[in-house]
């Protein structure tokens, strides 16, 4: 049986559960938080197994990410959710809506999805696991690593303060977890075949300027699933959701509101 991770929420409402990426933790929807519960949703933002006060699982990989998200789905005794992943976030929601479908009403994929290809794979994990084992090798925190990754990857229209919170998220993240996370992203093996039978709405949100997930790659994932729409935030980076609050935060709600999920 999964173990129950740890999460934050506010208001009441239908639930929209938020899945952070590897580059932080529930503190990278704070904002939605804030905003969702002000809306009339139960805003719900966990700490991934590894993050935060969650225990570790073993193996670390997308069939227990998922499993655990379930474990709390079923805890939070939600008739349906809306699950908003944001990078590594938005596989495990996939993951979670193929394994569980029934569950899920419908899916916000930010700056994440597809799985890494090569390319992807190099602009992306590559990068962060040299830079995590350079700062090892020299006794470095990960507040360090979060200062030097976070402005490579932001938008030039990015928000200051959002800026500031993703740095402050990422250098919370435990070192050990951060190299795990980002070795399980290669392993994300959901396919067009699988994808193509999700008939659940679904919301795409990309940063214009995401060299992690640029666009491209989330308008063909719009292709491949049933109901989707997809949005580009222009100036943006890969923390849509922190670096163009109120674009991202306006996107969202306009997509919840077409239709109220069941609670």
């Amino acid at each position: 049986m999964a173990v129950l991770p740890h999460f934050t929420t506010l208001g009441s409402g239908p639930t929209v559960l938020m899945l952070h990426d590897a580059d932080g933790g529930h503190l990278t929807f704070a904002p939605q938080v804030e905003t969702l519960a002000s809306a009339g949703y139960r805003a719900v933002a966990w700490d991934m197994p590894g993050y935060g006060h969650s225990a570790p699982i073993e193996p670390y990989n997308f069939k227990g990410l998922a499993e655990s998200c379930l474990a709390l789905v079923d805890a939070l005794q939600a008739e349906r959710v809306t699950l908003v992943g944001h990078g590594m976030g938005a596989m495990v929601a996939l993951e979670a809506a193929v394994r569980r479908p029934a569950v899920v009403q419908r899916l916000v994929l930010c700056a994440g999805g597809p799985a890494l290809d090569a390319q992807a794979q190099g602009d992306w994990a590559t990068p962060r696991l040299d830079a995590l084992q350079a700062l090892q090798d020299a006794g470095g925190s990960m507040e360090q690593l979060a200062q030097t990754l976070v402005p490579r990857y932001i938008g030039t229209g990015a928000l200051p303060e959002g800026v500031r919170l993703a740095v402050h998220a990422l250098s919370q993240v435990y070192g050990g977890s951060y190299r795990r996370a980002l070795q399980a992203l290669s392993t994300f093996d959901r396919g067009a075949a699988e994808l193509v039978r999700l008939h659940v709405p679904v919301l795409l949100v990309s940063g214009e300027g995401d060299r992690c997930t640029p666009p491209d790659a989330l308008q063909a994932l719009a292709q491949v699933l049933p109901d989707a729409r997809h949005v580009s935030l222009p100036h943006v980076g890969h923390w849509p959701q922190l670096e163009d609050p109120e674009g991202f935060d306006g996107a969202l709600l306009d997509f919840l509101a077409s239709q109220r999920v069941l609670h």
